[in-house]
């Protein structure tokens, strides 16, 4: 265990979850661009947080809510393109680092806010 943590903490550490959607859609054509753009509308209406433009993280609390969530994503996957749908703990999350124009950027962590179904 670590020091100054719970075992309560450790536990979550583990237990919550990220689901990361990544993809790739095609947008050559107005129809296609507009099919692309309602994807992403859709990940922010379901609550993801845009990590890089085709990529949307959204943290959950339990195996059970990245269940939930994971399977409105693919209700929502486009016909045409690839969506990769990858969960990590968020002990994991933690260790990412982020790096933007040469500086270390410190990651956002799990939401403050409970969140109610």
């Amino acid at each position: 265990m670590h020091k100054g943590r719970n075992t309560a903490e450790c536990i979550n550490s583990y237990r919550a979850m990220w689901l990361f959607v990544l993809f790739d859609l095609p947008v050559q054509t107005k129809k296609q661009r507009r099919v692309a753009a309602q994807f992403r509308k859709r990940m922010l209406q379901e609550g993801f947080n845009m990590m890089q433009f085709s990529v949307y993280t959204r943290h959950c609390p339990s195996r059970e809510a990245l269940v939930v969530h994971s399977k409105r994503v693919k209700r929502a996957v486009p016909h045409q393109g690839q969506v990769t749908l990858m969960a990590i703990t968020d002990k994991q999350y933690g260790r990412m680092v982020n790096i933007q124009g040469g500086a270390h950027e410190p990651l956002s962590g799990a939401p403050a806010q409970l969140e109610l179904f």
